[in-house]
């Protein structure tokens, strides 16, 4: 006769752990995503910096051994990641098939200047930073001319600090939303055995004891929903890293390690302590107030 009854507890125990574990996992996806959006930010907005360009023009009738001096030197910088060679030829190569005909053979000669062209780190590409080394290099007898696209330095620049000022914030919120959300699954979870803790009290358990299991099953909550989350982002990191290039992929262990550690962390604490907070408060409400 109390098969049916205990099959139905069971039922409603496995039902409210496994809605209470999902909304926890799904609420730590999201933060995880936030998080690593924000780890992220850093990376591709390096990325996008090193690809700007600037182009360091060469004097006419200038040696070639000159010019290789003059590469090699600026390959050695601290400044700068990567230099490109372009002769006047491989510059009339370009600029004709840009324009769709042979300009040397209208003008009879070719008035293109052969020319460096140099990437920098991400820590270097700045107005400041830009001019101080094409004053430098200005300087140097077999070079006519340094050109770059200023204006898009600056908005590069401004860009990346009104994003990443936007991210602290929305950041911020997420984490707001989540314990906010969190809290009130496991205060539902603790709302409905109300009864029994009032029972305990009764019966004269103390509020430690009686704080115990609660406790442990919302850490318990924290780390599965955690793990599915790790699970799900882990799904997305892998799809990430297969279209993009720049992000943070499995080959960095330790910032990986380091984003599913603080989720693991963030959902065991913020359960645990809505639990605590939770059970505190029908440990000391008044009976008549259980129902309600």
């Amino acid at each position: 006769m109390h098969k049916p009854k205990n099959n139905t507890n069971k039922y409603r125990l496995r039902s409210s752990f496994f809605t209470t574990v999902v909304s926890i996992s799904l609420v730590l996806f999201v933060l995880g995503l936030m998080g690593l959006l924000v780890l992220n930010a850093k990376k591709l907005s390096d990325y996008v910096k090193e690809t700007i360009t600037f182009s360091v023009f060469i004097k006419e009738n200038s040696k070639e051994v000159e010019i290789r001096r003059l590469q090699k030197d600026l390959d050695a910088s601290h400044y700068v990641k990567s230099t490109y060679f372009i002769s006047k030829n491989e510059a009339a190569n370009i600029l004709e098939k840009e324009l769709g005909n042979d300009f040397i053979q209208f003008l009879g000669y070719n008035p293109l200047l052969a020319s460096i062209e140099v990437k920098l780190h991400a820590n270097y590409t700045n107005p400041d930073s830009i001019s101080l080394m094409i004053n430098e290099l200005q300087k140097n007898q077999y070079v006519e001319e340094v050109n770059y696209q200023k204006s898009l330095v600056h908005a590069i620049n401004d860009n990346v600090r009104n994003i990443g000022l936007i991210l602290l914030v929305f950041s911020g919120l997420l984490l707001l939303i989540a314990i906010t959300l969190i809290n009130n699954t496991i205060r539902l979870s603790v709302y409905s055995k109300r009864f029994i803790i009032n029972t305990m009290q009764l019966v004269g358990a103390t509020k430690a004891f009686i704080r115990r299991p609660f406790l442990y099953k919302s850490a318990t909550y924290g780390v599965y929903g955690s793990l599915v989350s790790i699970i799900l982002l882990s799904g997305v990191i892998y799809l990430i890293q297969k279209e993009l290039r720049g992000v943070i992929g499995f080959n960095e262990i330790e910032i990986i390690g380091a984003l599913y550690l603080g989720i693991i962390l963030v959902g065991i604490v913020i359960s645990w302590a809505s639990s605590y907070f939770a059970v505190n408060k029908y440990l000391n409400i008044k009976i008549d107030k259980l129902y309600y």
